[in-house]
């Protein structure tokens, strides 16, 4: 019985993690650029003093699915979209590169560029400082150019260049803050074939109806995994009452 009772209930706990995933992604399904986690369940032999005879669920997220999102038309001047493959630069909280998704951006009181989530936007030379301006402009190539304060329409400015990269997915790991970096950690070249549209903001490759229908699935799962865990505990009470009676 112990046997029994020891499955079902690695199976309920790692089936309610797995529910933990697809609800992420379902909390995530207006985030601009959001990338979708996957989710696998496989069987794990419990390795220790004795031989592996007991076996238990493990759920677990293998990998990110990096397929882009539909394009949503905003009209805001800051609203940067990428094109196909790509990723747009940006300086995480411990002050490494990161990547993503994310294109709506806004100049702070000082001057700097940052994300939605007031990550620095990187450029050529580091973060970028946009000057006192009455517009600015990006384009498709990421140069930003602007029409400084006081000065005639027909006179703009080039300040700086988004840092456009586009490395192999293989080599891309997605980390509990949400953004894109390398697997061994290390700075990616800018890639001058990298486009960018603006006005545009990239909605999240979620399917709400997929998201849901697992989770529909999992929380099965998980009932059956507790009506195993019951029938385990009747089938145990029932052969300690046969041990008594004999």
């Amino acid at each position: 019985m112990d046997k029994m009772l020891y499955v079902a209930m690695t199976g309920a706990s790692q089936n309610a993690r797995a529910q933990q995933a697809h609800a992420n992604n379902l909390a995530n399904i207006s985030t601009t650029g959001f990338r979708r986690d996957f989710e696998q369940a496989r069987s794990m032999q419990v390795f220790g003093d004795s031989f592996p005879a007991r076996v238990y669920a493990m759920t677990e997220r293998p990998g990110t699915d990096f397929t882009s999102g539909t394009l949503q038309e905003t009209g805001r001047d800051l609203d940067v979209a990428v094109e196909g493959d790509g990723w747009i630069a940006v300086q995480a909280p411990d002050g490494s590169e990161a990547y993503a998704r994310t294109g709506s951006l806004n100049v702070d009181t000082l001057g700097m560029l940052r994300t939605g989530d007031g990550l620095p936007v990187l450029g050529n030379a580091g973060p970028i400082a946009v000057p006192p301006d009455e517009k600015i402009d990006i384009g498709a190539d990421g140069s930003i150019s602007i029409r400084a304060l006081g000065e005639n329409p027909n006179v703009v400015v080039g300040v700086d260049r988004l840092k456009l990269v586009n490395p192999d997915p293989k080599q891309l790991v997605k980390g509990t803050d949400g953004l894109i970096r390398m697997k061994t950690g290390e700075a990616v070249e800018a890639d001058a074939a990298v486009r960018v549209t603006s006005g545009f903001l990239e909605a999240s490759n979620v399917n709400a109806v997929a998201e849901m229908t697992s989770m529909l699935a999992l929380s099965r799962q998980f009932e059956l995994h507790v009506k195993m865990m019951r029938t385990a505990e009747e089938d145990g009470a029932a052969a300690a009452r046969v041990l008594q009676i004999s």
